[in-house]
């Protein structure tokens, strides 16, 4: 199979397969009689990172940690400055306070420890324990915080829920048959994409860490790309912004510790040089243009696009760095 066309396929079977996990998932939930914020905290908002995690494993477990830890910054920096800058520019988003300074303190400290982990050399199982712990306490602590003073970032995760029903109700066996497709879908596309961009990152001289942190994580940022920008479409672009928000918290402690909790991952010095730095820089915009008027508008939308251009441009500039490349056989 051409390599291009591995790609494809793999991405595809990403986007497809992630978005029939999540609507089996709910259906289920909602069959079971689980709330919307119940199910947009956990199934809707886990559901849409599963690409990365499936990824992300795949990679460890295939000998290429660069990649594996280049999807999980790679994946919140395009969140950011891509998926987020779009959606804005179709539609502007106004920032609920109350919840904001609650999600912001855990989007802060996510990202923060993500880059002290980094400076250790290796994020480890005890590491990896530490941030799924992390994931549970955050989780635990949004439905209790929404469950006992209901904000608006409650009624966003219910609505996120709600965008993933299906028309028409799913038959509770039909469901779980979706899910299970989804899932088979998900880590057959997480194979191919893997597999087509190691190829091309050595046949083109790309390290491995850049064609992570750029077609892997885009690859597999799929879903939140879709459903951000189906919800600005429909005027909804707070869902936008909650997507990406709760996606960016999930990625490093849940995917990033899952994953170092199944294989130890050494941390390239490339990553730690420069990309964490972009990763901080673009979450630190995130927090900085909700706080100004708490919205976030399209001239700020821009801004961030200009952003990811510029990182993009910069990465490529310096294609090869990031650590030795396999050459191929």
């Amino acid at each position: 199979m051409p390599t291009i066309v591995q790609i494809a396929l793999g991405m595809a079977l990403l986007l497809g397969g992630g978005e029939a996990l999540v609507r089996g998932a709910v259906a289920i939930a909602r069959r079971l009689g689980l709330s919307p914020l119940i199910i947009g905290l956990t199934l809707v908002g886990y559901g849409t990172s599963t690409p990365e995690l499936v990824a992300s494993l795949e990679a460890a477990f295939a000998g290429v940690p660069d990649v594996a830890l280049g999807n999980v910054v790679g994946s919140n920096i395009a969140n950011v400055l891509l998926i987020l800058a779009l959606a804005v520019l179709v539609s502007p988003v106004r920032i609920e306070p109350r919840s904001f300074r609650r999600d912001a303190l855990a989007l802060a400290i996510s990202a923060l420890t993500a880059t002290g982990l980094a400076a250790t050399g290796e994020v480890g199982r005890l590491a990896g324990l530490v941030l799924v712990g992390l994931v549970v306490v955050y989780t635990i602590q949004t439905y209790r915080a929404e469950t006992a003073k209901p904000d608006e970032w409650g009624a966003i995760l219910a609505a996120e829920s709600e965008l993933k029903e299906t028309a028409r109700p799913l038959d509770f066996r039909l469901a779980i048959l979706v899910a299970i497709g989804g899932i088979v879908a998900t880590v057959l596309g997480a194979g191919l994409l893997i597999d087509g961009a190691v190829t091309v990152a050595r046949g083109l001289g790309v390290s491995e860490l850049v064609i992570g942190l750029t077609l892997v994580a885009v690859g597999t940022s799929l879903p939140e790309l879709a459903t951000s920008l189906v919800a600005a479409f429909r005027g909804q672009s707070e869902l936008a912004y909650g997507n990406v928000v709760g996606s960016n918290i999930y990625n490093v402690l849940g995917i990033l510790g899952v994953t170092a909790l199944a294989s130890p991952l050494p941390v390239p010095a490339g990553l730690f040089a420069i990309d964490l730095l972009v990763m901080l820089a673009a979450t630190a915009a995130l927090i900085l243009f909700a706080l100004t008027g708490w919205r976030i508008g399209r001239r700020e939308g821009a801004t961030l696009l200009l952003g990811y251009v510029l990182y993009l441009g910069w990465l490529f500039g310096i294609a090869g760095r990031g650590g030795p490349v396999v050459p191929l056989p």
